[in-house]
């Protein structure tokens, strides 16, 4: 199997899946995704647990191309009528990388074609197309002469986990919340701490981090493709069983997790979905400024994935919150260069021993914080280039701690940035 998975989140989910699977299982991380040898049981434990991976992908042919016909000519060795009933759907999807042919659209017609050919001749009718909710959802990937042609076995993408119905403006995916999590090193154990996001927006990090800390599996709120596909339809007592296994082992958290929005209608949302995900109980919610929220516990992992580029002002006195507007003007600061130092200035103060980690675009963020990482990991947000920093607070002025040692100096407050595009985040 193959399992997609964002730019730089291939180690974490080689590792996730270590965990999720019998002990020995040959997992290989690869480029944009991990390979896993496994049968039908560790297909649906994969797409039941895992946080990180796009979809499971479920090889069925490869081999040489040149034009359409080839296409066709390797979709037609493939037995379908093993796979679903001419009264089923199916739909395909392609995908390209210095791909010759001129359009792929025609491609993905001619692996249809072949599916529906086979089946007309197997069974003498032929399937219907729904690209919307199809039975049997097939994925074609198209290089500069090698073509592979997989089922996904997920249906609808596994960061829809299937408990968000309220998105807020710009929400996080919640595979990525969960990479942030994977790459602090964040599991929900009591040595891991406390989490806290002071900008929760719909509250994708901390439900992420609450079902981690409960040990809830992220696909149990939510139907899979594979459940509709007949090499399936005799592990059904296996699956209820491995969905029984996994129901069992929520337990309650040991650890915390606060999160909080400047808007009172943002927290509200974050509430609701948490609700929906069953760890509403193991959030603490609080509506506050992130510039004056003080810190809950003596210790802990600050998490947050700020606005990208609309900023925040501040609504009429007595409003309780903050518009969205085209702007510079960020939770009451006059702009993103100001918040971010009145922002580390109230974590050095007020968050003494605790962690800080920031998803950002800004690569001079360290500049604008007057602080120096120690980590910085490298991350997309989509199609955004971002970057994951790390920031430990200790006593007292990160520049006065770092003096004498050149190297390890901040630089200076950097010109504010101008205009950015919108972000895809919460």
């Amino acid at each position: 199997m193959f399992l997609p998975c964002a730019a730089g989140v291939e180690p974490f989910l080689e590792a996730e899946c270590a965990r999720l699977l019998p002990a020995g299982t040959p997992v290989e991380a690869g480029r944009g995704g991990v390979y896993v040898q496994g049968g039908r049981e560790e297909a649906m434990r994969l797409n039941l647990g895992s946080r990180l991976a796009q979809r499971v992908l479920w090889p069925v042919a490869d081999g040489p191309y040149r034009d359409e016909h080839d296409l066709y000519a390797l979709a037609r060795r493939v037995r379908w009528q093993d796979w679903i009933t001419p009264r089923q759907t199916l739909r395909v999807d392609t995908s390209a990388w210095r791909c010759p042919l001129r359009s792929l659209n025609f491609a993905g017609l001619r692996i249809k074609d072949a599916v529906c050919d086979t089946l007309r001749d197997a069974c003498g009718e032929r399937p219907n197309v729904d690209t919307r909710f199809p039975d049997l959802s097939l994925v074609l990937h198209l290089g500069p002469e090698q073509a592979s042609l997989s089922v996904d076995l997920s249906g609808e993408a596994l960061f829809k986990r299937g408990w968000r119905e309220v998105k807020g403006e710009a929400p996080l995916k919640e595979t990525l919340a969960a990479a942030m999590l994977a790459a602090a090193g964040w599991h929900g154990r009591e040595e891991d701490g406390g989490l806290l996001d002071p900008c929760c927006g719909a509250g994708t990090i901390a439900i992420e981090a609450a079902q981690i800390a409960c040990g809830m599996a992220p696909g149990l709120h939510r139907r899979f493709a594979f459940e509709k596909l007949l090499p399936f339809r005799d592990q059904l007592v296996t699956w209820r069983t491995l969905r029984q296994q996994a129901e069992a082992a929520v337990h309650a958290p040991a650890v915390p997790v606060w999160a909080g929005d400047v808007s009172f209608r943002m927290t509200d949302f974050a509430t609701r979905n948490a609700e929906r995900a069953g760890v509403a109980r193991s959030i603490q919610f609080k509506t506050a400024d992130a510039l004056q929220r003080p810190a809950p516990a003596s210790a802990g992992i600050l998490m947050m994935n700020p606005p990208y580029g609309e900023r925040i002002a501040p609504k009429g006195q007595g409003s309780g919150g903050y518009d969205t507007i085209q702007g510079e003007r960020f939770e009451g600061a006059a702009d993103a260069g100001e918040f971010y130092t009145r922002l580390a200035a109230h974590w050095k103060k007020h968050y003494t021993g605790w962690t800080a980690w920031v998803l950002t675009p800004e690569a001079r963020l360290p500049s604008l914080m007057r602080l120096k990482e120690s980590r910085r990991v490298p991350m997309w947000n989509g199609a955004i280039e971002c970057r994951m920093f790390r920031f430990d607070m200790i006593t007292g002025s990160m520049r006065k701690e770092s003096a004498d040692d050149p190297s390890t100096r901040s630089a200076p407050l950097a010109v504010p940035p101008g205009p950015e595009q919108r972000r895809p985040a919460d």
